[in-house]
């Protein structure tokens, strides 16, 4: 099941029931030009930096946004056949039916150097700043882009059983079979710190730009990475029963069984404002940089945080008949 709310930057997209779209938020580039308003029959959606790209239930793909970097270079009306998309700072990918990525946008770092067209049996992608991760069908795993910071060192080669990938700013780490983790990348800020070689039963993993978190089967947490804005204060240890977790640049936030959210990390633009508080029912959460979004049952949506860019505009609250998930288990991949 795909989320209905997703963020970049500075801006956030909805997709309702009827396969339309609803956008807000920062607009300087685009990332809520009206053109998505003549979108139907949309299934998916993802986010960059500052621009977005929707799959259709026909397998075709359209985007808008930012074109700086050609992330809305033509090319993409050439795939067909498409299952799943991800976007990194300034390109995306698509996987096909076939088990083929097809990437388009910035290349300045190898984003879509074309050895990506040697992979196959390909089930899911992710995307870093500047690099992507496939997963294979086997559970081992391929990376290209930016390899300045070990995004894409050889070490992941050695992974197997790998059931699912998240990707930090220049970090990445994979969750295997057995509910171990494996990290690799940029370690400036012990991102890949050995003590995530301690965590057992972990059934999802969630990045931020330079911090992760771990959920349990048990519906307890762990974190590790930079802790300079209380992205991994202890706080998350008295948390129980959460379902899932989402990370924005220096904040988390977690969903629980009943319904309610938690937050812990930066405070500096209200990601903190204990507005959250007063939510309950909600069944998604996301985050951009410095806000959260989450989606209620009743398929209306709630933000906090930053607000420079219009990312907690009002707006948002005339939204309806957002896109419910179609399964009692939350945890949405």
């Amino acid at each position: 099941m795909n989320k209905s709310i997703v963020c970049g930057r500075s801006y956030s997209v909805a997709l309702k029931n009827d396969g339309t779209l609803e956008c807000w938020g920062n607009n300087t580039l685009d990332q809520c030009n009206p053109v998505y308003k003549t979108f139907t029959g949309v299934i998916d959606v993802d986010c960059g930096h500052n621009h977005s790209v929707a799959l259709f239930e026909d397998g075709t793909i359209k985007c808008w946004g930012e074109n700086f970097w050609n992330q809305c270079d033509p090319v993409y009306k050439t795939f067909t056949n498409v299952i799943k998309i991800a976007c990194g700072k300034y390109h995306s990918v698509a996987l096909t039916s076939d088990g083929t990525i097809e990437c388009w946008g910035n290349n300045q770092k190898n984003q879509c150097d074309p050895v990506y067209k040697t992979f196959t049996g390909v089930i899911d992608v992710v995307c870093g700043y500047y690099y992507s991760v496939a997963l294979k069908s086997d559970g081992t795993l391929e990376c290209w882009g930016n390899n300045e910071e070990n995004q894409c060192n050889p070490v992941y080669k050695s992974f197997t059983n790998v059931i699912s990938v998240a990707c930090g700013h220049h970090h990445s780490v994979a969750l295997r079979s057995d509910g171990t983790l494996a990290c690799w990348g940029s370690n400036t800020d012990n991102q890949c710190d050995k003590v995530y070689k301690t965590f057992t039963n972990v059934i999802y993993v969630a990045c931020g730009e330079y911090h992760s978190v771990a959920l349990k089967s048990d519906g307890t947490l762990e974190c590790w990475g930079n802790n300079d804005f209380d992205q991994c204060d202890p706080v998350y240890k008295t948390f129980t029963g959460v379902l899932n977790v989402a990370c924005g640049r220096n904040h988390s936030v977690v969903l629980r069984d009943n319904g309610t959210v938690e937050y812990w990390g930066s405070n500096n633009f209200n990601q903190g404002d204990l507005i959250y508080k007063t939510f309950t029912d909600v069944i998604q959460i996301c985050c951009g940089l410095n806000y959260s979004v989450v989606l209620r049952d009743n398929g209306t949506i709630e933000c906090w945080g930053s607000n420079q860019n219009n990312q907690c505009d009002p707006v948002y609250r005339t939204f309806t008949n957002i896109k419910l998930p179609q399964t009692n288990n939350y945890l949405l991949k």
